[in-house]
């Protein structure tokens, strides 16, 4: 394939629902306890949205939707620090446009950039290593967050810093890693998957290894996915062949972008800035071990956590929001009570509602939302 309409053709789309359709009836399933399969990545929920997929599987097939989304499982405490760090009238605060506005306890970054504080959107870490070469007189923090997807551009962003000499730049490293949330998901004893679609742009640089363990130790297929519908369904067609033919292993649908040790450079660089935390809180899923990074002791002076103060303190979601049952998978957007109501993309009441990622507004933007309406108000009388 060379072109993205071959991903989004209808009919080799109708080709590999046929023989999904075809595989199935060689599993036990039914409506009632259908096959359970979680698509890690927020990328692939909004292109299951988008172009109407999961109205068009079995009701025997049930997607589960995964935390894979870096915006969505910050705990509200470290929002507040972003913001206090804002508000250091020495400090300009940049960070990526989605996490502008994502609530903290008081407000988010986008209100703490109306109320004063120097808050600028930026398209990558070099941005931000500009800004603080422009302006020797000014800290300039980065609010680095994401999954090993975004770590290489913020580590080489730092060893450029290292070498130019930078003094006025730091991290407030959010990062995090994506094999601990899985391995958290799958000793969760409320959760009876079946089968994982894999993050393909983490599998990018981390490649195949890592994921290992899901179908060795916990015995379930996974498989490494593109963004496309047509990635999508292929995926889902390879991932029903294995558990029809009781098989589990790593496949790589996305071969054309994913290599089997992925991206050496990236590893080395990140490996170069970044060691692992001993443990790091997610919003919905606790505290996980050695689920973060923190910076090494070479690049300290970049870390914004050892440069300055901060509350450091954990915050509750609202009593109300349930952004944590649906980043665990325990229930679907709609069946929250904020759901539509309270909590839409003009008023979001948790990041599952704001993040392009976000589980929420992949069912509020792209989800009938009649229907998705309807259900809710049945599911309440």
């Amino acid at each position: 394939m060379k072109y993205v309409d071959e991903f989004r053709d209808p009919e080799l789309a109708k080709t590999l629902l046929a023989e999904i359709e075809r595989l199935l009836p060689k599993i036990k399933t039914t409506s009632q306890r259908p096959l359970q399969i979680m698509e890690f990545c927020g990328g692939h929920t909004h292109t299951i949205f988008r172009y109407g997929l999961e109205q068009l599987l079995p009701k025997t097939i049930e997607l589960i939707h995964g935390p894979g989304c870096p915006v969505c499982v910050l705990p509200m405490g470290r929002v507040d620090d972003c913001i206090a760090l804002a508000e250091r009238p020495e400090v300009i605060f940049t960070t990526f446009g989605d996490a502008m506005r994502v609530p903290g306890s008081r407000k988010n970054l986008l209100q703490a950039k109306a109320d004063g504080a120097d808050v600028r959107m930026v398209y990558s870490p070099l941005d931000a290593l500009e800004l603080a070469k422009k302006n020797p007189d000014r800290e300039v923090i980065f609010f680095a967050l994401g999954f090993e997807t975004t770590m290489p551009s913020t580590a080489l962003t730092v060893l450029q810093a290292a070498e130019d000499n930078v003094k006025n730049f730091s991290l407030f490293c959010n990062h995090i890693t994506t094999v601990p949330t899985i391995k958290a998901i799958l000793d969760s004893p409320s959760m009876q998957l079946d089968g994982f679609v894999a993050p393909g742009h983490v599998s990018m640089v981390v490649g195949e290894e890592p994921f290992h363990f899901v179908a060795n130790l916990y015995k379930k297929p996974i498989v490494i996915t593109g963004f496309e519908p047509i990635d999508i369904l292929q995926s889902l067609w390879l991932l029903i062949k294995q558990i029809a033919e009781g098989r589990c292993q790593v496949e790589n649908q996305y071969a054309r972008v994913v290599a089997t040790g992925g991206n050496s450079p990236g590893l080395a660089a990140m490996a170069s800035v970044f060691e692992l935390r001993d443990y790091f809180e997610w919003r919905g899923l606790g505290s996980i071990d050695q689920s973060g990074v923190k910076m090494t002791e070479a690049y300290s002076h970049f870390d914004a956590e050892k440069k300055f103060s901060m509350p450091n303190l954990k915050v509750a979601d609202p009593e109300l929001c349930q952004c944590g049952e649906v980043l665990r998978g325990a229930i679907k957007p709609w069946q929250c009570q904020l759901f539509g109501t309270a909590c839409t993309p003009e008023t979001p009441m948790g990041a599952l509602m704001v993040s392009s990622e976000g589980a929420c507004a992949a069912y509020y933007n792209f989800g009938n939302l009649q229907e998705i309406m309807t259900l809710k108000e049945k599911s309440i009388s």
